[in-house]
């Protein structure tokens, strides 16, 4: 059907993706091409964002996705674009990209400590309008680049994230979205807009932000070279996305307060859906404005545990690997299966990896695996495999704990989605661990999904994320928690709790080394 497709172009952290759906839904084709960040050799910890190279990436993953749906330009009704959080670019007075910075940046650690010593307030101040630190935030990075780089810092005009960068490339025009810019640290989560005040606080400038705009709002056209760029049509809708995470679960059906879910990836996050009044006392969660206006997300993050279960594969798996490339399968899932048959507790094995969320002061103890027995069958490669796996969901269950208990709000379900939920067990153990039912939806990587819903909020073919969620989201698979293994999973966080605050004492002490520690930590 003519002009009711919709195009969703996805700034990720290791590629760039677009991806084509019918007006109900279905993805229709995809493309996408890997892309990586350059450090600057002048800098540590310096990870740029290549805005030529990379929007060569997206404009030519654009044209062939276009081409494998079989479709014309003129059958897009709209775009709209996400990307990667808390990325940063710096434009001029004349709209031209200066500066840009990855999400993984780093090169910002000794303006952390300096704000943190010369103004020893304003973290806490700063997250009580916008629910963030300076771990992540854009004000370190931003007085670093007044530091270091004082030319691009005088000539800087306007500040974005990526997917605002996106959409100014195609349609010419530069605005703002919360759910992004909020995880900057530079904007109010209850008035969704940008907090000039910030700068001043810290003694920097206050003229750099650009007008903001909700998800799903037409902010303009596709122009003439956008269009000779993409392959798109000049004039084709360009909607306002939003930040891959919340978006994303916009595409989960995660739409209505008190609604959950645990994104299984590289990282784990666990978000739910709060009202714009809640803030944590303590600084452990971070607070981000969702893509639904009125809504505020409280979210935790498990680092790494795509990372850790990649390093057991590699460190342990070569049979498994080695007879899934003989045909026989996908290694994780050979793992797994042999994983299944170790009871719940994994012989009491304690992995020390991901740390609960402790947002104000974000650091890991070294990685570990303890409390193994010299019984091969106890420590061998299946019963790690498994402890690995519920530790996971352990640290997921007890971050879920703290977020129900700050808003009062315990949720019917979680939604888990991303890699991790392709697995029925690891499912099923997080639903354990947390108590809750779980269940998986059709469409597990569904950050291109709520970005294509925003596009088709522009376009007139959705009324809003509520009724997008309503109409696109199917679910695939329902867990209920088993209450004996509930108590076993219990037992064994109230253990690794008490290990794991032993372990970062060894980091306190120099003995051991970080997995990872927050800038100016």
């Amino acid at each position: 059907m003519a002009g009711t497709y919709l195009l969703a172009v996805d700034a990720g952290t290791g590629s760039g993706r677009a991806v084509v759906f019918d007006a109900a839904g279905n993805q229709i084709a995809a493309a996408q091409h890997e892309w990586w960040h350059k450090p600057d050799p002048r800098f540590d910890g310096s990870m740029d964002f290549d805005v030529e190279g990379n929007w060569a990436h997206l404009a030519r993953a654009i044209r062939q996705g276009i081409s494998s749906a079989g479709i014309s330009a003129a059958d897009i009704a709209a775009v709209s674009a996400t990307s990667m959080r808390e990325a940063l670019v710096v434009y001029d007075a004349e709209g031209r990209e200066i500066w840009a910075c990855a999400n993984v940046d780093s090169r910002s650690n000794s303006e952390v400590r300096e704000l943190k010593q010369e103004f020893p307030e304003l973290e806490a101040k700063l997250y009580q309008h916008s629910g963030q630190t300076f771990a992540l935030g854009a004000l370190p990075r931003l007085l670093w680049l007044k530091r270091n780089l004082p030319d691009v810092y005088d000539r800087m005009h306007r500040i974005s994230m990526l997917s605002d960068w996106v959409l100014a490339r195609l349609s010419g025009v530069l605005v703002s979205e919360p759910s992004n810019a909020g995880t900057t640290g530079l904007l109010d989560l209850r008035e969704r807009r940008w907090l000039p005040e910030a700068m001043r606080w810290a003694g920097m400038r206050d003229d750099i932000f650009p007008e903001t705009v909700e998800p799903g709002v037409v902010i303009g056209h596709v122009t003439a070279a956008a269009a000779e760029a993409t392959g798109l049509q000049a004039g084709t809708r360009v909607v306002a996305g939003g930040g891959d995470c919340q978006i994303g679960t916009a595409g989960l059906g995660v739409v209505n307060k008190g609604d959950c879910a645990v994104l299984g990836g590289t990282f784990w996050q666990q978000i739910v859906n709060v009202d714009q009044t809640l803030t944590d006392p303590s600084m452990n969660l971070r607070i981000n404005p969702h893509v639904v206006d009125g809504l505020n997300q409280a979210e935790a993050i498990s680092f790494f545990v795509g990372i850790v279960m990649r390093w057991f594969r590699d460190s342990f798996g070569a049979a498994e690997v080695a007879a899934a490339n003989a045909g026989g399968g996908d290694a994780y899932s050979l793992l797994e299966a042999q994983s299944a048959h170790v009871p719940p507790g994994a012989y009491g094995i304690i992995p020390v990896f991901s740390d609960v969320m402790r947002y104000g002061k974000w650091y890991h103890a070294a990685p570990s695996l303890l409390n193994l027995s010299i019984d091969p069958e106890k420590s061998g490669k299946a019963a790690i495999f498994r402890a690995l796996q519920e530790n996971a969901a352990i640290v997921a269950a007890r971050n879920l704990a703290a977020i129900f208990k700050l808003s009062g709000v315990t949720p019917k379900q979680i939604v888990f989605a991303a890699g991790a939920a392709k697995s029925a067990h690891w499912a099923q153990i997080l639903s354990s661990a947390t108590g809750l039912p779980v269940v998986t939806p059709v469409v597990k990587e569904a950050t291109a999904l709520g970005c294509a819903a925003a596009a088709a909020i522009g376009a007139g073919l959705q009324r809003d994320f509520v009724s997008a969620a309503e109409n696109w989201v199917r679910w695939d698979r329902h867990f209920e928690p088993e209450a004996a293994h509930k108590a076993i999973y219990d037992d064994a966080g109230e253990r690794w709790a008490r290990a794991y605050a032993l372990q970062r004492q060894l980091v306190d002490e120099g003995i051991t080394t970080s997995m990872w520690k927050a800038p100016g930590l």
